[in-house]
């Protein structure tokens, strides 16, 4: 039966003691908020009997009623009823206590920080995921419906390459959101990022200064830490500025001055992080999966999704891309990426089969698609392992199982294949024992994932929410 979100609003509205009585009213994840001018009127147990009400109580001065998912349909509802303003869904945590400030807490603020600006993501990740799907079952892959020369292929390439190539513009709105900021200056700076006459001068190689100071060249396109990096100093600047500035001037000058004065350190400094944490980190990386026999291929499978998240992959790659235009072959550890691969789509799978809510499993089950089939693991790492953050140990488990079986069998890879289920094939060329131990490692990554999601991948309050 569908739920009635009118009726629910306006059961809400009478139990509450009517419009009269609502001073002004929000929304978090799950709750309705109301200020209400006599807190005294509603009745906890009236409003508990309402047919899709799951709670309610007062908490800081406010009635919190406690609906789950749907709250913003009811909250939009319960605005039309008493008149007053739409405004944004706020923090689900405003309430609890402070906590004291320790490693686990700064390292839990990091992960919510990235977990804020990817989880407004997921749509857009499913949509762009999906058409790559649907881009790579109708080429020439697969069915040979169409020809790469057909308009339609190409737009299913925009449309796909237009997500992930942007995406410092898409993640920057969702930081300055996060950082109550305005969001569009978040976005500007991505832009700023990807500016075409920048993007030009890093393709040709041109050097570019910044008050006598040298601007590393960077192409920040499909990547994270930079933009988010760069937003949380944005949004310091910005809220020191105004402070300072009067409030009759604020309109134009704290936004001109806060992206003047932060754009130059974020070109200089900030934005380039991510390319010195991959120049330090990727020199390590490579000499332990090139001196460590199959632990270094079980280990590349553990973290390569990390690594993906980050930009660090392409880095990471290129000496094995090198090797393959040398030999012929890719071999050793860059086998693990192939398993992480597929334990990316194993943490969708076990969500699939272990979460309750459907729309939740229905979301997972797109995740799993546009991975095997669109050969996209994003939507998966940003709407699922972000989200549920236990699903990185299943994904890292699954990876290294994977990766270590490639590395005991000494799998080769032949061919450059694609990114979705069909790069067995690059298991082809070889002996026939490298194919099956190839099909195996990748199904162990898949598998092992999979069921180390559905028993590890969530809490019990993530399987109640």
């Amino acid at each position: 039966m569908a739920v009635d979100n009118k009726k629910i609003a306006q059961e809400v509205l009478d139990a509450v003691g009517g419009k009269d009585n609502v001073t002004s009213a929000t929304h978090c994840m799950t709750r309705l908020r109301l200020t209400l001018k006599d807190l005294g009127l509603p009745n906890d147990e009236a409003i508990k009997s309402i047919n899709g009400v799951l709670g309610a109580q007062k908490v800081g001065g406010q009635y919190q009623v406690i609906i789950g998912q749907n709250v913003p349909k009811v909250y939009n509802e319960f605005c039309n009823m008493t008149g007053l303003a739409v405004q944004e869904a706020i923090n689900e945590n405003l309430d609890g206590p402070k906590e004291k400030l320790t490693l686990k807490k700064v390292g839990g603020n990091i992960m919510g920080y990235l977990s804020s600006c990817m989880t407004p993501m997921i749509p857009v990740l499913m949509a762009a995921g999906l058409c790559r799907a649907l881009y790579a079952v109708l080429g020439p892959d697969l069915t040979k419906i169409l020809s790469v020369d057909s308009p339609l292929y190409i737009l299913l390439d925009f449309m796909y390459d237009a997500c992930f190539y942007y995406l410092p513009i898409l993640i920057g709105f969702n930081a300055a959101k996060k950082l109550n900021i305005p969001a569009p200056l978040g976005a500007y700076i991505g832009c700023i990022l990807l500016a075409p006459d920048f993007m030009q001068m890093v393709t040709d190689g041109t050097e570019f200064t910044i008050l006598g100071f040298k601007v590393i060249m960077n192409n920040y396109s499909q990547t994270l830490l930079p933009i988010v990096v760069s937003v949380a100093f944005l949004a310091l600047v910005y809220k020191l500025i105004a402070k300072v500035i009067p409030d009759a001037l604020t309109t134009i000058f704290t936004p001109f001055l806060t992206v003047l004065l932060s754009t130059p350190i974020i070109l200089l400094w900030l934005a380039p992080v991510g390319t010195y944490l991959s120049n330090m980190i990727s020199g390590a990386l490579i000499w332990i999966s090139t001196h460590t026999g199959f632990f270094g291929t079980a280990f590349i499978g553990a973290i390569w999704e990390f690594l993906v998240m980050t930009g660090m992959h392409m880095v990471v790659g290129m000496p094995f891309m090198m090797d393959f235009f040398t030999v012929g072959y890719q071999s050793g550890a860059i086998m693990g990426a192939n398993c992480a691969t597929w334990a990316c789509w194993g943490v969708a799978l076990g969500a699939f089969f272990r979460l309750r809510n459907k729309q939740a499993k229905s979301t997972a089950l797109g995740f799993f698609v546009s991975g095997a089939i669109g050969g996209v693991t994003e939507p998966a790492l940003y709407g699922l392992c972000f989200q549920y953050r236990r699903c990185f140990i299943s994904l890292m488990i699954g990876g290294a199982v994977g990766g270590a079986w490639m590395g005991i069998t000494n799998v080769l890879s032949y061919m450059m294949a694609t990114s979705n289920f069909l790069n067995v094939l690059s298991f082809t060329g070889g002996t026939t024992a490298n194919l099956v131990n190839g099909i195996i490692g990748c199904l162990l990554s898949l598998v092992v994932t999979t069921v180390a999601t559905y028993f590890i991948g969530f809490t019990k309050e993530d399987l109640k929410a």
